[in-house]
């Protein structure tokens, strides 16, 4: 038989009483809102309820002014209409009230992102900032119940037989929240419960300097941060499929390492740029930080005068160590590898003769003709005194060489590679000619060949990239990827 939802104010609920703090001081909250998008709908019931050391206290449980028309389609829902909250106090005549119940508690949702993403926008409005540190039962179900494929409220109420009367209000959606909890306390016990809590309480340490608030505002999408300093220098950019969860993980005491205390103590302001997908954020991130040269940034930072090992198959001259800056496009299938110095080149050719019994004489490493001394030592195949055709030697340098070389610009000409959200109702197209990206721009279906400008030198981190989109779509995490050729 199914138990109905109801709590009071004074009532013990032993199980919660056996969680070890911080989980021992809970608010359970649920909101009714004229839509899905915090930053635009608004609250329209609002159910919040104190619970500490297990013991249930005063609720604050109030329809709110929205201030704005509530749809049809939100009424048939929730019930709530236009009649019902004229009249009703506004979100900043409760906002005091509903800050002193969550002042040193902890926010409990479900959902808890939807939940604390309107009481920061509406405390915002209000000019009040709300302490919004939150757990989530969806969460923590799919934490402890990994059995289970759903995890929505129904569900959980249906799996734990409990009932609520008045679903989609506030307060029968909240009340039903602590004997939840309570459940998942009966059926894994208190440690296991506190330990699953644990993985999503992340305490932030944050710098003295930066407005807690502006963490709030942090999409759950791929794009790039920046984390600036005092004198409006940039830090540190990184990039994310979720910004909201990697620009936080900086903050976690747990996990900061001495770089991360350092950045943590110089970050006055923090911003963004959302992108489609993985994609558009590795190349954004690539791009700024060679712009920028962050100080704390130790990869992608501008490399001077990179060398590659230049080699045709069908040219009897010696491999030869160029700038790769002077390398034509077309000529990029005859490049082998990336260096930052000619000592750095020279070993890996030093390496391949060794493996490959290759000359040295062959390879440009000494000068002289006639028997060479790695011959002596039987390190080479003998292609110097001709005790091996030439042809033979030159196969087995082409398969030493193999696995360094560039790829082959797979197309006739330029290419857009569109990148669309996971939702498919926002995309780009990033403009790219043999593997150097020329732009990225916001109408991906117009042809923006006749806009390339000259083709610029090599970045062999965006080649990298470019490689990836084109050839390895499906290696990005977010995001869709589709080749487009202009010609």
């Amino acid at each position: 038989m199914s138990d109905d939802a109801k709590i009071r104010p004074g009532q013990l609920i032993p199980e919660l009483a056996e969680l070890p703090p911080p989980f021992n001081r809970l608010c359970f909250v649920d909101l009714e809102t004229t839509g899905t998008r915090p930053t635009r709908d608004r609250i329209t019931e609002i159910a919040a309820i104190p619970v500490d050391d297990g013991v249930v206290g005063t609720p604050l449980v109030t329809l709110i002014d929205p201030g704005v028309n509530i749809p049809d389609v939100i009424t048939r829902l929730t019930g709530i209409d236009n009649a019902m909250v004229a009249g009703a106090p506004t979100f900043s005549r409760v906002a005091d009230t509903l800050a002193q119940l969550l002042d040193s508690r902890l926010l409990v949702a479900h959902n808890a992102r939807f939940d604390s993403g309107f009481l920061h926008n509406a405390g915002k409005r209000a000019g009040l900032h709300l302490r919004l540190d939150s757990l989530c039962t969806v969460k923590l179900s799919r934490k402890l119940d990994r059995q289970y494929r759903r995890h929505n409220l129904d569900q959980l109420l249906e799996r734990y037989n409990l009932t609520i009367h008045n679903r989609h209000r506030a307060w029968g959606d909240a009340a039903v929240l602590p004997l939840l909890l309570a459940r998942f306390c009966q059926q894994h016990g208190p440690m296991a419960v506190a330990k699953a809590l644990s993985a999503q309480y992340k305490k932030l340490s944050l710098p003295p300097n930066l407005d807690p608030a502006c963490l709030h505002d942090l999409p759950q999408t791929p794009g790039v941060y920046r984390f600036y300093g005092a004198d409006g220098a940039v830090l540190y950019i990184g990039k994310s499929v979720n910004l909201y969860n990697r620009v936080r993980s900086h903050f976690t005491a747990d996990r900061q390492s001495d770089r991360e205390m350092r950045i943590n103590q110089q970050t006055v302001h923090i911003d963004w740029t959302t992108t489609p997908g993985e994609f558009g954020a590795l190349l954004q991130e690539a791009r700024e930080v060679k712009q920028h040269q962050p100080i704390f940034n130790r990869r992608l930072r501008r490399q001077r005068a990179l060398l590659t090992i230049y080699w045709r198959d069908d040219d009897p001259a010696p491999p030869e160590i160029r700038a790769l800056d002077d390398i034509e496009p077309a000529a990029l299938t005859h490049c082998h590898g990336v260096f930052r110095s000619q000592k750095k080149a020279r070993e890996m050719l030093q390496n391949i003769a060794r493996a490959y019994r290759l000359c040295p004489q062959q390879l440009g490493l000494e000068k002289g003709q006639g028997r060479c001394f790695a011959r002596q030592l039987g390190h080479c195949g003998g292609v110097c005194e001709g005790a091996e055709p030439e042809i033979a030697h030159r196969l087995r340098l082409k398969q030493a060489l193999a696995p360094k070389a560039f790829a082959a610009w797979p197309y006739s000409g330029p290419v857009m590679l569109e990148e669309c959200n996971d939702a498919g109702d926002w995309c780009v197209g990033h403009l790219f000619d043999q593997w150097r990206y020329l732009g990225t721009f916001e109408h991906p279906g117009d042809n923006h060949a006749e806009l390339m400008p000259s083709p610029a030198a090599l970045d062999i981190d965006l080649y990298k990239l470019a490689v990836d989109g084109l050839l390895n779509p499906a290696k990005f995490k977010a995001g869709v990827l589709r080749v487009r050729p202009l010609s």
